[in-house]
């Protein structure tokens, strides 16, 4: 599994990017050195914007990741509801609703209906992966500019760009936006272009 990196601006300057707990110690760093702009964290594979509570000490910073909605599992054991299936395994039941036919089907797997449906799912994940990913990755690029980069000239066209992969024009479209957000779309826009290259055929 990737780890998750993610970097930060404060205005139109990057000033930290890494894993979670080291960009935050860098942007409390910056922030105690009389940094004043607003700072935006992106979290780099999707360009979700994400809040941090910066006050207090760098180690007050790093333990408020410890009940960040972002960083804390959602189905933890206190959240758990009690209901079908085996949750201690990780088995959630919920209902699902298919045609005659498809029960049909599903009941005349060896396996069961439920596992026939698990390893369809699975099937489905790993040949969707690829495309997951490069759309992913292309839609990371367009969010960090919705947010960094909306007002400025060239925007639209710039988005327009992008998705139609036109990667000439959309350099040149960029190319008077600041440096720093000009090098993280770079960065973004060339990351996409690799997933889209290792798309299954």
């Amino acid at each position: 599994m990737n780890t998750k990196t993610y970097t930060a601006f404060a205005g139109d300057t990057c000033i930290a990017s890494g894993e979670v707990n080291a960009m935050l110690i860098e942007v409390k760093a910056c922030l105690d050195a009389g940094e004043n702009r607003p700072v935006l964290v992106f979290e780099d594979q999707t360009g979700m914007q994400i809040d941090f509570n910066l006050r207090g000490t760098a180690e007050e910073v790093l333990a408020n990741l410890t009940v960040h909605p972002h960083f804390v599992p959602a189905d933890t054991e206190s959240t758990r509801k009690e209901g079908p299936g085996r949750p201690k395994l990780g088995v959630v039941g919920r209902e699902v609703s298919l045609l005659p036919r498809h029960w049909e089907w599903l009941n005349r797997q060896p396996s069961g209906a439920s596992a026939a449906i698990r390893r369809l799912v699975d099937e489905a994940r790993k040949r969707d992966t690829g495309k997951d990913l490069a759309r992913q990755a292309r839609d990371a690029v367009g969010k960090f500019m919705w947010a960094m980069a909306g007002n400025r000239p060239g925007f639209e066209e710039a988005s327009r760009a992008l998705y139609a992969k036109d990667r000439g024009r959309f350099d040149a479209l960029t190319a008077a936006w600041p440096t720093d957000i000009r090098e993280y779309l770079d960065r973004l826009v060339n990351e996409a272009e690799c997933s889209e290259e290792n798309e299954p055929g």
